[in-house]
């Protein structure tokens, strides 16, 4: 069928909304209508890194109706609504044991371009179209996996939930599923984006004591003590490190590290105290870290975090039940755009006057 998509032609370029076509649903997958998709940061890197194959339609936090069932397909009907996520096999040692975030072929099956039977359900003017995490949601229509699609509470607005399918997951994944602070600790978020702001939620869910959050906007750290940090520092102006142990008594015993800047990365392990644990969950170049100090002589941890360590079906449910109970609302990071707007709202997000742009494509 014919459907529109915003096509990525090469690296560095524009996206431009153009006809493509899209093949049926095979084994196993299912067609959907897209009602909303999160702009994310991982969008850009791939458009301007080139760490997937081009042409492209990328997009992958899409929120749609399921409107037809490939064969073998259960537990989804059509007409359900559902959030798009991460791909993943369902199948390695990863998968079957809770942590599809490291399944054993992520890299091949959300950045390699190809479904997981090898072939493709876009293309151009009889040109192959590459798919990205399973989904390319900046379109109008998406074939994925079953696998991907998580069942969700239709009361609630589908066009609010396409970022649960990875920036807002990773955020509230980081800390409630891998951190998993005790009662009363302290945990600094570093870096107060969608993934930020919503880690710092889900801390406010765990019961820290101590929710510090840093950033160089002045909006963000505004919206992040709406949301539930009880500190926040202005990163340009104030010593980050002098000012968490100031304000914890020596450290924090967590952090969450969403920027990907390596001085800012190293900031988030000095400023934890002995034994402490920093995530780490942006794209970060290489850092030169003091690992005797910081690692050896004080015990801390250092982890890398992929989407929040989550299983979408069982934890996307969660974030939409703690949202209808007024626990966790990510409907203030997000700001909606029309689908010719998806320039803009890329820069808007990188300026930080958006902190979660989302593109409304149907109803």
């Amino acid at each position: 069928m014919q459907i529109q998509a915003a096509v990525t032609a090469e690296q560095g370029s524009d996206f431009e909304w153009q006809a493509v076509e899209l093949a049926e649903p095979a084994l196993g997958e299912i067609r959907v209508r897209i009602v909303a998709t999160g702009v994310c940061h991982t969008d850009a890197v791939a458009r301007d890194l080139g760490i997937a194959p081009f042409p492209i339609v990328l997009g992958h936090e899409g929120a749609g109706v399921v409107e037809a069932l490939g064969e073998g397909v259960g537990g989804l009907a059509v007409g359900d609504h559902v959030v798009l996520s991460f791909a993943h096999c369902g199948g390695c040692g990863h998968c079957l044991t809770g942590h599809p975030t490291v399944c054993d072929t992520f890299n091949e099956l959300n950045f390699g371009g190809a479904m997981d039977d090898g072939g493709y359900r876009l293309a151009r003017d009889g040109e192959d179209l590459a798919t990205f995490f399973g989904q390319s949601s900046f379109a109008s229509h998406a074939v994925v996996s079953a696998r991907n699609a998580v069942k969700v509470d239709p009361e609630v607005d589908l066009a609010l939930l396409g970022p649960l399918g990875c920036g807002i997951q990773t955020g509230a994944g980081t800390v409630l599923n891998r951190l998993r602070p005790e009662f009363g600790t302290s945990l600094v978020v570093f870096g107060c984006g969608a993934v930020g702001l919503s880690a710092i939620m889900a801390a406010r869910i765990a019961g820290c004591r101590e929710i510090i959050a840093v950033d160089v906007h002045d909006s963000r750290l505004e919206l992040a003590l709406e949301l539930g940090a009880t500190r926040t520092i202005n990163g340009q102006r104030e010593e980050t490190v002098e000012r968490v142990r100031e304000i914890t008594g020596g450290g924090s015993e967590y952090a969450v590290e969403t920027t990907g800047v390596p001085a800012v990365v190293r900031q988030s392990l000095n400023a934890l105290k002995p034994l402490g644990v920093s995530a780490i969950v942006g794209v970060t170049p290489e850092v030169t870290l003091d690992v005797h100090h910081d690692l050896m002589a004080e015990g801390k941890s250092m982890i890398g975090v992929i989407e929040g360590d989550s299983v979408p079906r069982v934890f996307i449910p969660q974030l939409v039940a703690y949202f209808k109970a007024g626990r966790f609302p990510f409907d203030r990071l997000v700001k909606f755009y029309a689908p010719e707007q998806i320039n803009q709202a890329f820069e808007d997000s990188k300026s930080g006057t958006t902190v979660k742009p989302v593109l409304k494509i149907g109803d």
